[in-house]
């Protein structure tokens, strides 16, 4: 019996090194290289875009589940607005950093108020109170500068300052600013934000703001665990 294993062992071994050959590249160099459609550099890997896997809601009331969904239909309506104030943020100051003179620097920022008045003003006069809170909440998100700053900055600080005392008539801070690490109704804006940029409802524009949005989601389940 033991030879006829020896004998079996034998005749196997070869095939298993062939084997282990032939899966073996014939040039130690040798590597797969990918292109991309439209691109003509070749490359060894191709970098994909980051997903997030969400579980499903779960609410512990219907009270709770809600509150969520009324929170999601007010953030994904004021959502555009602060994407559209970032970007225009963004474009002032880059304009402006192109612009020497201080007059005509000052000319140009003033032809940028009107235009932003001009195309805000009329859609904001529409908004509930608590959706103005979320818009100063995700502008700050969006730029990392408090609305009442962007005032500051865009206007007069008394410009800025009679702003706040006539937002807080309404009950309204354009102080606030955006902590989904710290303020759980932020955190349930940002779960509003990533799920809607996933299915697509809302075109994705990262926050400038450094928090980890996994990171926020643990965070968060063990927060509820304990009944934050």
């Amino acid at each position: 019996m033991k030879k006829i294993i020896g004998l079996l062992a034998l005749f196997c071994c070869p095939l298993l090194v062939l084997g282990q050959l032939e899966d073996q590249p014939l040039d130690s160099v040798q590597e797969k290289l990918i292109i991309v459609e439209g691109d003509s550099v070749y490359r060894s890997s191709i970098e994909l875009e980051e997903v997030f896997l969400f579980g499903p809601l779960k609410f512990d009331s219907y009270k709770e589940k809600l509150s969520y969904y009324i929170l999601r239909r007010k953030t994904l309506k004021v959502y555009p607005y602060a994407k559209l104030a970032s970007e225009r943020l963004l474009a002032l100051n880059d304009r402006l950093g192109k612009i020497k003179s201080p007059r005509k620097r000052k000319a140009y920022t003033k032809i940028v108020q009107r235009f932003i008045e001009e195309e805000f003003s009329e859609e904001l006069k529409k908004l509930t109170r608590t959706e103005g809170q979320i818009l100063v909440k995700l502008i700050y998100r969006q730029t990392g500068i408090t609305a009442f700053e962007l005032v500051k900055e865009l206007r007069s600080g008394w410009r800025a300052f009679w702003y706040q005392t006539t937002a807080k008539m309404f009950d309204i801070s354009i102080k606030e600013e955006f902590h989904p690490e710290s303020i759980h109704e932020d955190y349930l804006i940002e779960d509003i934000l990533q799920r809607a940029f996933a299915a697509e409802q809302l075109e994705r524009q990262e926050s400038v703001l450094d928090f980890d949005y996994v990171t926020l989601t643990n965070k968060w389940k063990e927060e509820k665990k304990r009944g934050y």
